[in-house]
């Protein structure tokens, strides 16, 4: 906890290198969706950093005072309070907000693999055509780890909830396909994270 917020050396230390990524691919996006905002220091650090868009947080309501707390300490005219978001309950209220983007970190190796189902199939009737998809995280490709410490954070993920842990990318990107959406880009990150970006294909 940082005064009373919620608090991840992560988010701190990952966030410039999402930021570029995201100023590209995000450079024609109006309306964005954030799944899992988690303490909302993603939320507050980029949307005052793309102010031609909406940033819109939204989580499961337990993470909503810890993301409301950031939001008061560092409020920008682009950015939303969080909606509340399970993605296992289908389908989701989003109370009037049609995004044209959607971004989430480390979501798919904390939630269940149903779960990271589920939210691949209401992201494929929520996102309409040129929709744009990006993905933080660390990834496993072909079975293998990128990494011996990623190697240990799977194992370590498994010992705090057995559902949990490293997706595989082919695995992801068959979900994504699934609903039309094509791979445009893999970014390597620090820590041996990957940054993947989606885009719907236009019928």
């Amino acid at each position: 906890m940082l005064n009373n917020k919620p608090f991840s050396q992560a988010c701190e230390n990952n966030r410039e290198p999402i930021l570029t990524v995201l100023q590209r691919v995000f450079a024609d996006r109006r309306r964005v969706l954030e799944v899992g905002s988690g303490t909302g220091q993603h939320a507050v650090y980029f949307a005052p950093r793309m102010p031609h868009l909406v940033w819109q947080t939204a989580d499961l309501p337990d993470n909503h005072p810890g993301i409301n707390s950031w939001i008061d300490d560092c409020p920008a005219n682009n950015l939303y309070r969080p909606l509340a978001l399970n993605a296992d309950q289908r389908p989701w209220s989003m109370n009037g907000y049609q995004p044209d983007a959607l971004f989430t970190a480390n979501t798919c190796h904390i939630m269940s693999w149903s779960s990271v189902e589920h939210l691949f199939a209401e992201l494929g009737t929520l996102l309409e055509q040129d929709a744009v998809l990006a993905i933080y995280g660390p990834f496993n490709y072909q079975g293998n780890y990128t990494s011996e410490s990623n190697a240990r954070f799977d194992q370590w993920l498994k010992q705090m909830a057995p559902h949990q842990g490293i997706r595989d990318f082919e695995a992801v990107d068959r979900l994504a396909q699934q609903i039309g959406f094509m791979l445009v880009e893999d970014n390597p990150m620090p820590a041996n994270n990957r940054l993947l970006v989606w885009h719907k294909k236009l019928i």
